[in-house]
């Protein structure tokens, strides 16, 4: 019986994401999380949103922090806005080039901007304690992102600059670390 409903269940999620499949914007392993815990790259258009989506909110969340942030969180904050523009600029590079065929967003996906709107509205009192471990998070999250394509991704121009990239996002991480640190 157990196995009969694990079944079931199974072959209603496969429906579901067949039927609406074309609809997604990301594939599912990317949106629940599944292939970063498996540790499987992303495809070539999941990488570039995740990417593009990961440099908006930084440099939308440097704004914030430009604003109601201490000293240490505004010089954090210009960093991100150099180095996320200038990725940003490199991923948007690539697509024109041709070297790369996708669509980068213009937009935060929805998840990013609600994060973005508590940042927003928190108050000049708080926002270390909200800011300092989102930046911790969203570079853990970079860093899993760009390792995972740099090993395996199915673009090779793609996968060389996420090698490139990466340890310029493992420093912004340590950054993080240390500003969160500080902070407690």
């Amino acid at each position: 019986m157990k196995r009969s409903m694990i079944a079931l269940g199974c072959i209603l999620i496969l429906g579901c994401i067949l039927v609406a499949g074309t609809a997604l914007t990301q594939s599912i392993g990317e949106r629940t999380g599944v292939n970063s815990a498996l540790g499987i790259s992303p495809t070539m258009a999941d990488f570039i949103k995740e990417a593009a989506n990961s440099d908006m909110l930084q440099i939308a969340a440097a704004t914030f922090a430009q604003e109601k942030g201490n000293a240490e969180e505004k010089k954090f904050a210009e960093q991100m806005m150099t180095d996320h523009s200038k990725t940003s600029s490199d991923l948007k590079s690539l697509v024109s080039s041709g070297a790369v065929k996708a669509d980068i967003p213009t937009a935060l996906d929805s998840s990013s901007q609600k994060k973005l709107d508590k940042l927003r509205d928190t108050r000049r009192q708080a926002f270390a304690s909200e800011y300092d471990p989102m930046q911790v998070s969203a570079h853990k999250e970079a860093v899993a992102l760009f390792e995972r394509y740099s090993k395996s991704g199915d673009n090779p121009k793609l996968k060389d600059w996420a090698g490139k990239t990466l340890p310029t996002l493992q420093h912004h991480l340590d950054m993080a670390e240390a500003m969160n640190k500080s902070r407690k």
